[in-house]
Parts: C-alpha cells; structure tokens; sequence
C-alpha cells in the first residue's frame, strides 16, 4: 500500500528572536519541508502563549487546507466553552494544552473538555516534563558550540519573558485517564509516550481507555525508550498509537527515517505501518472511518 504520513504533532513556527516578524514566510518553509519528507496530513499548533492570534493563524493556514489541520493551543484557564466554539467556527478541528495552571483533570477545565467532545475536536495534552534548548542527557554546553548558542539563546528569551509557572506534575497520562472515563466520545491524545518516567502509566491507560491514544513524538531518548520497553505493539497496542514529528522542520525527514528503521527492526507488516502512519490518525480527525472486525 502507498506510504502515507500524518502528523499530528506539528508547531506552527515561533517567532522568539522577533515576535513581530510576519511568520508566513517561516510557514512556507515549513510547508515545503514536510511535503518534501512525505508528509500527507498535519496537524498545526496554532496560537496560544507564543503563537500568532487565532484569527491571523488561521489566515496563514488557509492557504495551506490540502496539508494542515489547524489545531488551537490553548490555556483552560481563558478558554472556556464558549471560546471553544469560536474557535470551531474559525476554523480550528482540535485543541493542543501544555503547561496548564493546575492539573489537566481540574474540575474547572471541564466544560472547555465538554465542548470540545460536543463538537468533536480531539485534544492533544502535552505529558511529562517540557522539552528545552539543550538536552543534557546527549550534549552540554561545556563541550558543545551548538548547545553553548542554544544556551545563550535561552538567557537572552528569559530576560525578556515572565518566568513560567510550569510544573510537569500537572501534566500527567493519570489525568487523562480521568478525563478520557469523564468524556467518553472525546479523542484523547497524550504526546511522547508520556515522557520519562511515565511510560508504564500510559501503557495502562492506553490498555482500557477506547478513546486515549499516545503519540511517539519527543526524540532520540523517547525512541531508544520506546524500543527498549517494548511500547510500540507489546505494551501498548499498535492501534492506540499516532506518530508526531515536534521537530525543526529541517529534521522531519531524518525523524520519518529512524521510525522507518524501528519498524524494520520490529518486523512490522504493512497493514500496522499504515496504522502507525496514517490510519490512526486519520481516524481520530475523522478522514477515516474506524475499522471494526466483523462477527
């Protein structure tokens, strides 16, 4: 069958060097990209803290209906129900949440959840601790130019930003079990696996929640986890997983190549390659309809 791809962990590009500059160039590039590494479908992060507005992501992202789903970042503590349905109206087919104020199963998130299973719009939650400029469990800026610049880079943004009340104890793949029995028609998915020292939570949550999926974006550690713990088919079923890049886009083609050799060395056939891929995803934003085996 022909290979197709869907993203579904895709951030609209952030201007943090001059949050003035007109993205659509950025955007364009980005475009070319992921068409250029295979790219069929993806879902794009829109808005939000850093982001564009909504109406003005929106404006860019028309011109781009055959390649993106646009996808609302939003913070539950200003988005209520109400907001949820404009965005709907905009345009927005999902919501993306990620360094939230209280725990993501805050009983006063719930209506923003509640709409969100009304209209059918999936939610992506960010789990787990929130990825940074340097990964010190592969470089240091003591030995590394690049992460020495990308260090600096970083002291530079926080001179200039509010500092982050940001906890991944509020992040959780728990909280989605919450959610996902609390609304059951809202199409949960939980991003990289859950993250470090969560994985085992999410193969339990993916184990007995229908409507929760995990998707396998986050990086080299994640996908060296991913193989060592056995996550991809063993425990956590084929079906209950999406694949995101969450990369630069001059790293998305070299993303879908280690996959492509982990699914080699997992010996995978073509019909759970395609589930991977594409049918997962493709199902959950509704271009697909589910599969249910027959009596």
């Amino acid at each position: 069958m022909p290979k197709r791809i869907f993203d579904v962990h895709m951030h609209f590009p952030r201007m943090w060097e001059d949050p003035t500059a007109d993205p659509r160039p950025a955007v364009e590039r980005l475009a070319e990209a992921a068409v250029r590494a295979g790219i069929t479908k993806a879902c794009m992060l829109t808005g939000g803290r850093f982001g564009p507005s909504y109406e003005r992501g929106i404006e860019i992202l028309s011109e781009y209906r055959e390649l993106f789903i646009p996808v609302a970042v939003i913070d539950p503590e200003d988005v209520d129900a109400e907001a949820v349905h404009y965005l709907h109206e905009l345009g927005y087919r999902g919501l993306k949440l990620i360094g939230v104020s209280r725990p993501y199963d805050e009983p006063d998130y719930l209506p923003t959840y509640a709409a969100a299973e009304q209209l059918g719009m999936p939610i992506l939650f960010h789990l787990g601790v929130i990825g940074g400029p340097v990964d010190y469990s592969i470089t240091h800026p003591r030995r590394d130019a690049a992460a020495a610049q990308a260090y600096q880079r970083m002291l530079a943004l926080q001179e200039r930003m509010p500092r982050r009340d940001v906890s991944a104890a509020r992040m959780s793949p728990l909280h989605l079990d919450t959610i996902a029995n609390r609304f059951p028609r809202l199409k949960i998915i939980g991003a990289h696996l859950g993250n470090q020292g969560n994985y085992q939570y999410c193969a339990s949550v993916a184990r007995w929640r229908h409507n929760v999926w995990f998707d396998m974006s986050g990086g080299h550690t994640i996908e060296r986890h991913a193989m060592e713990l056995g996550l991809i088919g063993r425990e956590i079923g084929i079906e209950k997983l999406v694949w995101g890049s969450d990369c630069a886009p001059e790293a998305i083609a070299q993303h879908i190549e280690r996959f492509d050799a982990m699914f080699d060395m997992l010996e995978l056939d073509d019909e759970a390659r395609d589930r991977l891929w594409w049918r997962n995803a493709a199902e959950i934003y509704g271009l697909e309809e589910p599969q249910v085996a027959g009596e």
